[in-house]
């Protein structure tokens, strides 16, 4: 059996994050893995849009400045559009910042962060490795792997995404809401410049975003009916184009396919306990909102800092395992993480199967909202602070 402080089961941003804010304590931490990152070819579909915030605990852990800059697009302004002539504008000159956030590609920060790792002195990765028996002891987690490997630990972390082994190997209840809608995620080049803003529409169908990436190029978020996104992801990469450039008003012309399209299953998931002696959970294994705001991974990566924080502040005689003590983690993340899931799951509600009079009544609210400079203000630099 090897000994450890910290095991973490899940090498994804979330837990490959975790794992480097702890890189000066004296923690010992083994970090799981089976599948370790790789660079996609041309360009990710998977991208994310990381707040100023996010890029701050990205600088403090180490891993922002490695990241290629030509991969990445700041967000310089944002254009949300309503189902019935309403309109919400931000602005980073506005709001007095020099940018509301970045794009960046999934396996781009994946690479940074797992090279980062196999430096670090106080980390050992095991990898590629799959979990196969989890027990908790009084003084310990004891994880088991495929190969016969024993690990032990005083905590054991699960960030293990949002179908966690570890969080149902735990019993711990994970309580889903299936939206009946998929994400449709792909890259675009584009025949007018996106000028690095980001654009939202509030469709009938469904939620459309168009996110900036370096040069003319685009990855949008469609976030529609299953049938619908089935549909889509059926075309030609003609139509396809012809259909998304549509749908988003021709606002930058005629658009090229860059990555063949993918879809994926939209649900809301509520952790209601996401912790438990000897166990903490972080990422999507400890919650999942729907994609209309982009923070998901912004949540994942506020969850590692908060737990990389206090496991930091903790002395040689403290256990880190304790019930107690983790409750604390639980209590800072739980206020957040519910207002960004009731937020984004009541937007979503309102602009769906709602009355037909409610339509005008919430497109003129947004219209009002976008006259009221220091209402606006409020939202974005609480967006840009707090997540």
């Amino acid at each position: 059996m090897q000994q450890f402080d910290l095991i973490i089961v899940g090498g994804g941003l979330a837990g490959a994050s975790l794992a480097l804010a702890l890189r000066d304590t004296r923690l010992r931490i083994a970090l799981v893995e089976n599948n370790p990152p790789h660079l996609s070819d041309g360009w990710d579909s998977r991208i994310y849009a990381i707040s100023p915030a996010n890029v701050a605990f990205l600088e403090s852990i180490g891993a922002w400045r490695h990241l290629d800059a030509s991969r990445m697009a700041p967000i310089r302004a944002m254009q949300i559009q309503g189902d019935g002539g309403g309109r919400l504008d931000f602005s980073a000159f506005e709001t007095g910042v020099s940018e509301l956030g970045w794009i960046l590609e999934s396996s781009q920060m994946a690479c940074e962060f797992w090279e980062s790792a196999k430096r670090q002195g106080n980390l050992t990765l095991f990898c590629p490795a799959r979990p196969d028996g989890l027990e908790f002891r009084q003084d310990a987690a004891v994880l088991h792997l495929s190969d016969g490997t024993v690990l032990s630990a005083r905590l054991l972390v699960g960030a293990d995404g949002r179908d966690s082994w570890v969080r149902q190997t735990a019993g711990l209840v994970a309580v889903n809401t299936p939206y009946g809608e998929k994400g449709l995620v792909a890259n675009f080049a584009t025949e007018k410049p996106h000028n690095n803003t980001a654009f939202q529409w509030f469709r009938d169908d469904g939620v459309l975003a168009y996110l900036p990436l370096p040069g003319n190029r685009i990855s949008i978020v469609w976030s529609t009916p299953d049938g619908h996104a089935d549909e889509l992801c059926s075309l030609s990469s003609e139509l396809l184009c012809e259909r998304v450039a549509e749908a988003g008003s021709l606002v930058l012309g005629k658009l090229e396919l860059l990555t063949a399209p993918a879809a994926f299953p939209l649900r809301l998931m509520r952790v209601p306990q996401t912790v438990a002696p000897r166990l903490a959970l972080v990422g999507d294994a400890a919650h999942g909102i729907h994609p209309l705001s982009g923070h998901g991974i912004n949540l994942g990566f506020q969850d590692a800092m908060t737990l990389a924080g206090q496991l930091a502040a903790t002395q040689p005689w403290h256990d880190i395992g304790q019930e107690r003590f983790l409750q604390r983690y639980q209590r800072a993340r739980r206020e957040e993480t519910m207002l960004m899931q009731t937020t984004t799951d009541s937007l979503r509600r309102l602009f769906k199967n709602s009355p037909p009079g409610l339509r005008p009544l919430r497109n003129l609210g947004m219209n009002l909202t976008n006259g009221l400079p220091l209402i606006k203000n409020a939202l974005v630099r609480y967006a840009l602070g707090a997540l």
